[in-house]
C-alpha cells in the first residue's frame, strides 16, 4: 500500500467526514456550522488562509466571523458560534525548538500544554508554568495569562514571554506577519504586551511564541489527594474547612519557601457528589517540602472533625486515587494530574480573591451547594474549585496585561452535563445562582479592586458578565477582566486590527464597535 502524500493546507467543508469533529471544540455546548475549516501548518499558510478568508464574500450574511482554534478549549462560543463563517485551525502547528537568533525557546501556537511538558522538558529541562489540563492549546492559554501548579513557585506563563509572531490584517485587507519583541519600540512592544494577559482572538493570529528565562521544574514533587464525605459536615465544619484553606495561603506567600511554592486545589462539590476533595503538590527538591505538605494538611484537615478518605469519584477535571501521598518525578506527577475531562457541555465562572472568604460568601456557598438551595438538584459534576494563587505570581518579572497580581486564591465555578440533557437549563441556573449569591454583597460578581475580590479571569470567559441580570456591580466585563489595562489594550486593537476582523462577545472593542 503506497504512502499517502503530505497534504497542503487543508480545507474541510460540509460533507467531509472530518467536518463534524473540526467544527466544534472541547465544550460540546458550542458547535459551529462554518463554510469551511482550514488547517494550517506554517506561519505563511496562516497568512494565506487569513488573506483568503478576509477577502471572501460570506455565503450567509448571518455567518461572518473568522475565528481561530488551537486546542479548542474556549468556554464560550467565541470560536464555535452560530455566526462563525471560517475556522482557521492551528493544531498542526505544534513544533518547538531553541531559536539561537532570538536566544529564546520557540513554541508554535497550535501546541498544547502536554506538548510542552512531554517534548520541551525532556529536551531542555525547561517548562512553562502552565495548566494541568493537557489538551489546552497555547494559542489561547498564553494570551490569557495562563497559570498552573508551578505558578506559585515560578509565576505565570506570560512572565517569560519574550516575543510573538502574529498574522495581522491591515486597513486595506492585506494580511501579513509581524514579530513583536519585549525590547522593541512601540507599537511592536505594545503588541507583545497585549499578548501577556489581553486574551486570545483580539489582535491577530499568533503563530509562534518565544520564551526567555524559562524555569526548571522540580526533579521530584510530593503529590497528595484526599477527600471528605459530605454527610459528615455541618455548616460550621464547612466554614472551618474553607477558612483554614484560605488562611493558609494568605499566610504563605513567599515563593522562596516550600510553603510558598505549594499548590493546591480545593474541590467544593455539590452534595450530590457525596464528597469534597483536595489535591496538593509541593517541590521536594526543597528539603522543607515534605514538612510544608505535612503542615498544610495539618492546617486544613487538622482543624475539622470529618475523617479524610480517598477520592471515590471525579471532581471536575480531576480524579486522583492515591492510597498515600506519593513522591514522584515532576513529569510523572504532571501525567497523573493531567486531566481534560470527558466530551461534555460546560459552563464556567471565575473570581480572584485577595483575602479569605467573608462569612456571607461562605454561607452562600454552603447553601447553594445543595444544603439549603438546590437540595433536589443532582449533578456530581457541579462544583467550585478553589486554586491556591499568589507567591511568585504576585512578583511579576515584567509589566504584563495580566493585572490581578495580589490575589491569594483563584476560583473556578464549573458545571458539566451531556449534550441534549433535558436538565441543561437547571445546570446553567445553578451556576448562575451560586455565583450571584456568593458575591451578592458586590452586585453578584467579584468586583475588581475590591476589599476581598479582584475581578475575573479572561481565560475562563463568562458572557453573563455582560448581562445586567447577573452583573449588578456597576463594573463592566472589561473592568472585571482587565482593570486599568483596558484602554491600553484598545489602543493596541486600533493599531493592529483596525477592521475588527477578530471579534467576539468579549473581544477588545474598537471605539464605537458593538
Amino acid at each position: 500500500m503506497s504512502e499517502v502524500p503530505a497534504l497542503p493546507s487543508t480545507t474541510v467543508r460540509p460533507g467531509d467526514k472530518r467536518y463534524p469533529a473540526l467544527s466544534r471544540g472541547f465544550n460540546q455546548r458550542w458547535i459551529a456550522e462554518p463554510e469551511y475549516v482550514r488547517l494550517v501548518r506554517t506561519p505563511d499558510e496562516v497568512v494565506a488562509a487569513l488573506a483568503d478568508a478576509v477577502n471572501e464574500e460570506p455565503q450567509d450574511p448571518e455567518r461572518t466571523r473568522i475565528t481561530v482554534k488551537s486546542g479548542g478549549h474556549c468556554y464560550e462560543d467565541f470560536v464555535c458560534g452560530d455566526d462563525v463563517r471560517v475556522i482557521l485551525d492551528l493544531s498542526p502547528m505544534y513544533g518547538m525548538y531553541y531559536d539561537s537568533a532570538m536566544k529564546a525557546y520557540c513554541v508554535e501556537a497550535g501546541a498544547t500544554n502536554w506538548h510542552v511538558y512531554s517534548h520541551l522538558y525532556p529536551a531542555s529541562r525547561k517548562a512553562l508554568p502552565g495548566g494541568s489540563c493537557y489538551s489546552v492549546g497555547l494559542g489561547g492559554h498564553i494570551p490569557a495569562g495562563g497559570f498552573g501548579l508551578l505558578s506559585r513557585q515560578h509565576g505565570l506563563t506570560v512572565d517569560y514571554l519574550y516575543a510573538v509572531e502574529v498574522a495581522v490584517v491591515d486597513a486595506d485587507k492585506t494580511a501579513r506577519l509581524v514579530v513583536a519583541k519585549r525590547d522593541d519600540e512601540e507599537p511592536l512592544s505594545e503588541l507583545l504586551w497585549a499578548h501577556t494577559g489581553g486574551g486570545g482572538g483580539n489582535f491577530g493570529i499568533v503563530t509562534r511564541f518565544w520564551f526567555r528565562g524559562l524555569p526548571e521544574p522540580p526533579t521530584r514533587v510530593l503529590l497528595t489527594a484526599m477527600a471528605w464525605d459530605w454527610e459528615d459536615f455541618t455548616k460550621d465544619e464547612f466554614a472551618t474547612l474553607v477558612n483554614a484553606y484560605a488562611e493558609y495561603f494568605r499566610d504563605n506567600q513567599d515563593a522562596s519557601t516550600a510553603a510558598g511554592k505549594l499548590f493546591a486545589m480545593l474541590k467544593l462539590n455539590h452534595v450530590s457528589n457525596g464528597q469534597l476533595g483536595l489535591l496538593a503538590q509541593v517541590d521536594v527538591d526543597d528539603p522543607d517540602g515534605p514538612r510544608a505538605m505535612s503542615d498544610f494538611i495539618a492546617a486544613v484537615d487538622g482543624r475539622i472533625g470529618p475523617d479524610a478518605t480517598q477520592m471515590r469519584t471525579a471532581m471536575g477535571e480531576h480524579f486522583v486515587h492515591l492510597d498515600i501521598p506519593r513522591v514522584m518525578p515532576w513529569l510523572t506527577a504532571t501525567q497523573a494530574l493531567n486531566a481534560s475531562g470527558e466530551n461534555r457541555c460546560g459552563k464556567y465562572k471565575s473570581a480572584y480573591l485577595r483575602k479569605p472568604f467573608t462569612e456571607q460568601q461562605i454561607d452562600a456557598m454552603w447553601a447553594y451547594l445543595g444544603n439549603e438551595e438546590y437540595v433536589d438538584y443532582v449533578n456530581k459534576q457541579a462544583l467550585i474549585q478553589v486554586d491556591s494563587y499568589g507567591s511568585a505570581v504576585n512578583s511579576p518579572l515584567h509589566d504584563t496585561a495580566a493585572r490581578q497580581r495580589d490575589s491569594i486564591l483563584k476560583m473556578q465555578y464549573q458545571v458539566y452535563w451531556t449534550r441534549q440533557d433535558v436538565e441543561e437549563d437547571t445546570h446553567i441556573a445553578w451556576i448562575r445562582d451560586i455565583y450571584k449569591a456568593t458575591f451578592a454583597e458586590t452586585g453578584g460578581v467579584p468586583v475588581a479592586d475590591g476589599d476581598v475580590t479582584d475581578g475575573c479571569y479572561i481565560g475562563y470567559p463568562d458572557v453573563d458578565l455582560n448581562d445586567e441580570r447577573w452583573n449588578e456591580s456597576g463594573q463592566s466585563w472589561e473592568t472585571l477582566y482587565y482593570k486599568d489595562a483596558y484602554e491600553r489594550l484598545q489602543e493596541v486593537k486600533r493599531h493592529w486590527d483596525p477592521l475588527n476582523v477578530f471579534s467576539h462577545e468579549q473581544s477588545i472593542r474598537l471605539d464605537g464597535a458593538p
